[in-house]
């Protein structure tokens, strides 16, 4: 069976693990994933993430991040999807939750948060939102 989205499928990974308290998730790695985890770290929605090395095309194990027993990730979404694209442009990039939540945007400077493609006034394809 072939995957037709890897990345809702890596984000709905995340959502269910976060939600079962799992310490530590694997999903099959892509150059985009680790793109988009590593935004992930750098907002603070999860601890850490490790590239481990198989014979086909590696595993990125994510390990998330808790308060008081609680996940830091309320809420996860993918917007653009294979079925429907959405693009924005430097002016309309979205805020996600009124500026409390991250727009993980894919454009052609590499994959970026809102934050960051309103600093460097570009636009792209709106690939997630994590609150």
């Amino acid at each position: 069976m072939s995957m037709t989205d890897p990345i809702g499928d890596m984000l709905t990974c995340i959502r269910n693990a976060s939600k079962a308290m799992h310490e530590r998730l694997d999903v099959p790695s892509s150059n985009l994933k680790v793109d988009i985890v590593r935004l992930f770290k750098e907002e603070g929605y999860i601890n850490n993430f490790r590239i481990i090395k198989d014979r086909r095309q590696g595993i990125l194990r994510i390990f998330l991040r808790y308060s008081d027993r609680q996940p830091l990730i309320l809420g996860l979404k993918r917007i653009s999807r294979p079925g429907r694209r959405v693009y924005c442009g430097k002016d309309n990039i979205p805020e996600i939750r009124g500026g409390l939540g991250t727009a993980i945007i894919s454009t052609s400077r590499g994959v970026m948060t809102d934050a960051q493609a309103r600093r460097h006034g570009v636009g792209g394809e709106v690939l997630c939102a994590i609150w």
